[in-house]
């Protein structure tokens, strides 16, 4: 690694230490919004039971996120952007 290189990088650490201290503010954020988990298992016309069984969670955990009181995260986030995105083939992968 050059100098060049390694000073634009030091200083890109630098900025985001005194992000992260409050110090100084972040020049773009980005907003991921929550999946309408409702309008996703309406839109497939299955219940709140059979969707949960479809994405392997709790029938609890599908009324929590329904209802706002939870909101899902990691895996279970990035499969309900899938079954949103393309719901026949998500199904099909799932159901195999």
């Amino acid at each position: 690694m050059n100098n060049e290189m390694f000073d634009e990088l030091l200083e890109s650490v630098q900025q985001m230490d005194e992000i992260v201290k409050e110090n100084k503010k972040a020049s773009r954020t980005f907003d991921f919004p929550d999946p309408e988990v409702k309008a996703i298992r309406e839109r497939l016309g299955v219940s709140q039971e059979k969707f949960a069984f479809i994405l392997g969670v709790s029938k609890r955990t599908i009324e929590n996120w329904e209802q706002g009181r939870r909101h899902p995260t990691g895996a279970a986030r990035s499969l309900l952007r899938v079954v949103e995105a393309d719901p026949e083939h998500a199904l099909k992968a799932l159901s195999a």
